[in-house]
């Protein structure tokens, strides 16, 4: 019975592709395809289309005969066992009545007028899903050698010249465009890292029964197609192809292992050294005598309890109280200072003290010296010269001060002299009065 190939191609080429991406999905997941692999690959071939098939039997004519086919196709493998191929063929498909069928009868005349046929295949182009049926080793990782077997759905593009039974010529026929479903086997030998030898069989069931002219047994016809050819790898990298996830999964598994293996040694070693420093630790932290202090760091071992030690666990010394004298500094010794600084008088541009100072200054000495107070001297000047000059005679004049007070008897350790130039002015510099004010040596007890 004629197959209805117009409903039935569209439905399986749709599963095709929906399967086609749900496997696509699982070698990510399942597989773990890695994107260096090569998946991507075109073919040549050629070999021998005859119009018979072990499947189905031979076509209208009774004597079948070989000739030279030639073919072209690119794949996409998905994932190592699953695959889609888009093969293009092209050649001639040939035969006469010349001879019985393998059973001994002959066409008879009435079945079959036409002597001979040949059938032009001006190309067929298909889509086919192919599946990788065995590798020669399931624990190598890329093989170099596999079974596989192919179908799909396409379209073949013909036209048939029929030669009647006693005629010399031949009559062509219509161009003609039929759906056709290939089904095939085959077994691949890779030769390089890009390179396969490919040996391929095919039968096409074609949708009609005049594929050889002839409509005389009421079923499809078929051509078939044994080629040999070679396959080029394209990119770089293994071939999926050839890739095996039984022994991917087996060497991850071994390698796992062998991981935990080393992450175990790791541990026992972590274990012993952890050990080791507690050890080490807690001999550390032993204090015989109780005073805080660890033995290893007690200078003083055997310290009598309840001792209060230092870090090197020696008793503690405790210094004896210190009384510090509260300075009171009254009016009467204010007005000493201050007499003192009207008094002082230096020579114009130095650090010399005029003699007329003198008195002012032998008070604030004696005072000092009674009274053990502290003096702090600051000297300062107006904005007449450079900056850096009036810095260096401020402090020279304070410090000219604190050396006559150290010669009169004051202790040198309780006076500071610092010089400040310009920077604290009291008054404006705009005036000669102001100026005045400004160029001063400050006397503070404290």
């Amino acid at each position: 019975m004629k197959l209805n190939f117009l409903k039935f191609f569209p439905v399986a080429l749709t599963g095709l592709i929906i399967g086609s991406n749900v496997q696509a999905q699982e070698s990510a997941s399942s597989v773990g395809t890695k994107p260096s692999l090569r998946t991507w690959s075109i073919g040549v071939n050629a070999g021998a289309l005859t119009g018979v098939s072990p499947l189905g039997g031979q076509n209208d004519f009774s004597n079948w005969k070989s000739s030279l086919g030639y073919g072209l196709y690119i794949k996409k493998q998905i994932t190592p066992g699953f695959a889609l191929r888009l093969d293009g063929v092209r050649g001639k498909v040939k035969g006469d009545n010349s001879e019985p069928f393998n059973d001994g009868t002959a066409m008879p005349a009435s079945m079959n007028p036409m002597e001979s046929y040949e059938t032009d295949l001006r190309y067929s182009a298909s889509l086919s899903a192919q599946a990788n049926l065995v590798n020669w080793s399931m624990f190598n990782q890329h093989n170099n050698a596999q079974l596989y077997a192919l179908a799909g759905g396409g379209l073949v593009n013909y036209q048939t010249t029929t030669v009647a039974r006693g005629a010399s010529t031949g009559v062509e026929g219509n161009v003609t465009n039929k759906l056709v479903i290939p089904v095939g086997v085959g077994a691949k030998f890779r030769l390089s890292e890009g390179i396969n030898f490919d040996l391929g069989w095919t039968i096409n069931f074609v949708d009609g029964d005049e594929f050889d002219g002839v409509a005389a047994r009421s079923s499809n016809d078929k051509y078939n197609y044994a080629y040999a050819g070679l396959e080029f790898a394209l990119g770089s990298g293994k071939q999926l192809a050839f890739y095996s996830p039984v022994a991917a999964t087996y060497e991850e598994a071994l390698a796992a292992k062998n991981t935990a293996n080393m992450l175990k040694s790791d541990l026992d070693a972590q274990k012993a050294e952890n050990a080791k420093l507690r050890s080490d630790v807690e001999a550390m932290l032993v204090d015989s005598d109780g005073d805080g202090v660890a033995d290893k760091f007690d200078k003083c071992p055997n310290t009598p309890k309840g001792t209060v030690v230092d870090g090197s666990g020696c008793p503690l010394k405790v210094p004896a109280p210190q009384v510090t004298e509260r300075v009171i500094v009254t009016e009467a010794d204010r007005k000493v200072v201050r007499d003192a600084i009207s008094n002082l008088e230096f020579d114009l541009g130095k650090a010399t003290i005029r003699s007329k100072s003198y008195e002012t200054l032998n008070r604030v000495a004696a005072l000092l010296v009674e009274k053990n107070f502290s003096l702090k001297l600051a000297g300062h000047t107006d904005i007449t010269g450079s900056r850096e000059l009036n810095l260096r005679l401020s402090k020279e004049r304070a410090e000219s001060v604190k050396a006559y007070l150290v010669s009169q008897g004051a202790n040198a350790s309780r006076i500071e002299a610092t010089g400040y130039g310009p920077d604290q002015p009291i008054a404006t510099n705009k005036t000669a009065e102001g100026r005045q004010q400004n160029r001063r040596v400050e006397f503070t007890l404290y």
